[in-house]
């Protein structure tokens, strides 16, 4: 980390705003009757400059808060939870506590709510994906904090991670769907702006679709927020296809879950008349009735791994850049050769 980063200070902030030290310290400390245009003024510098209180970069320099911070999309997806899960379990080995911040896919947000955990006082920070705005990096760097992403295995040099690809289980996921004779098939996607792990997903889908000689219409690729509720409208809209796919692939399992109770209430029969793919392999996916085809993803170990990296960077160790684990593709029952009549 660059130990020349010079800090910045409150009279910074003031000197960038043109305004006093005390007109800053109102605005930050939200006192009442401040008018917009200097809260305007000082929240600009503040942006700026990557201001973090004071006390707390004091705090930071002596690497003892014993606590880390991890910056999650969402908490309702249960395989960010026992991801943080083994995590937190970890870091209580090393007698560190565990901060944790949401930001609902928004990297504006990821920004603000690392600001907030720094301001806490944080030793060291963990992200999903390899998707973050350059003021996050700032922030990194500006207070020479150690820093981890995870759940991607792209190769940068401002991004240290631990993870896994994301695209490879996903083209054999499809692959295994042509092999089995499909040639129409779906996907439902997540959101794929600002979230790598989708936009991957989608690419292996759509690789191995398009190299085994079929397409994948636009039409046929329905993107949703994340939720059961989500993955049956996802559903429906596909079902309205003529001729509707025989096979849908999703970019996790709780998509795929709303998908088959959409099905099974439709009375469409899986595998029999559909095929359904999920990603991630929770543990609902195993006993689901019929059991779903997905991909295992290294939750647990990632967590662990983070754990123990983190501290290590903390303690001035150096550890591997870049650590790539295996998320491999889980056959099950959901998944069969389709029915040459359904249409």
């Amino acid at each position: 980390m660059n130990k020349d980063v010079k800090r910045i200070l409150l009279e910074d902030v003031a000197r960038e705003a043109g305004v006093s030290t005390a007109s800053v310290s109102r605005v930050l400390n939200r006192a009442p009757h401040v008018s917009e245009r200097l809260r305007l003024k000082v929240e600009t510098a503040v942006d700026r400059l990557g201001y973090v209180p004071d006390g707390t970069a004091r705090a930071l320099a002596s690497r003892r808060i014993g606590a880390i911070g991890a910056l999650v999309p969402t908490l309702d997806n249960p395989v960010f939870s026992a991801m943080i899960d083994s995590l937190e379990r970890r870091l209580k080995q090393y007698d560190c506590r565990l901060l944790i911040a949401t930001y609902r896919y928004s990297l504006a947000e990821e920004v603000e709510s690392l600001r907030t955990l720094i301001q806490q006082g944080i030793d060291g920070a963990v992200l999903i994906g390899h998707d973050h705005l350059p003021a996050t990096l700032r922030l990194f760097q500006q207070y020479e904090l150690p820093y981890l992403t995870c759940w991607h295995s792209e190769e940068d040099p401002d991004w240290p991670s631990i993870g896994f690809d994301n695209a490879a289980p996903a083209r054999g996921l499809a692959e295994h769907l042509v092999a089995l004779g499909h040639c129409n098939i779906g996907v439902v996607t997540a959101p794929v702006e600002g979230n790598d792990r989708a936009r991957a997903r989608l690419q292996g889908f759509r690789q191995a679709i398009e190299a085994a000689g079929h397409t994948l219409p636009d039409d046929h690729v329905v993107t949703v927020e994340y939720g059961i509720e989500e993955g049956a409208a996802a559903f429906a809209k596909l079902m309205r296809l003529a001729p509707r796919p025989t096979a849908i692939l999703c970019g996790n399992d709780v998509l795929a879950f709303g998908v088959m109770f959409a099905a099974q209430r439709a009375g469409i029969a899986i595998p029999e008349q559909l095929s359904v793919t999920g990603f991630d392999d929770l543990t609902q996916a195993r006993f689901m009735q019929p059991a779903l085809t997905t991909v295992a993803t290294p939750a647990d170990e990632v967590g662990r791994l983070v754990a123990d990296a983190l501290v290590t960077r903390i303690q001035g160790q150096a550890t591997p850049h870049r650590q790539v684990l295996e998320a491999r593709v889980v056959l099950r029952d959901s998944t069969a050769p389709p029915r040459p009549a359904f249409a």
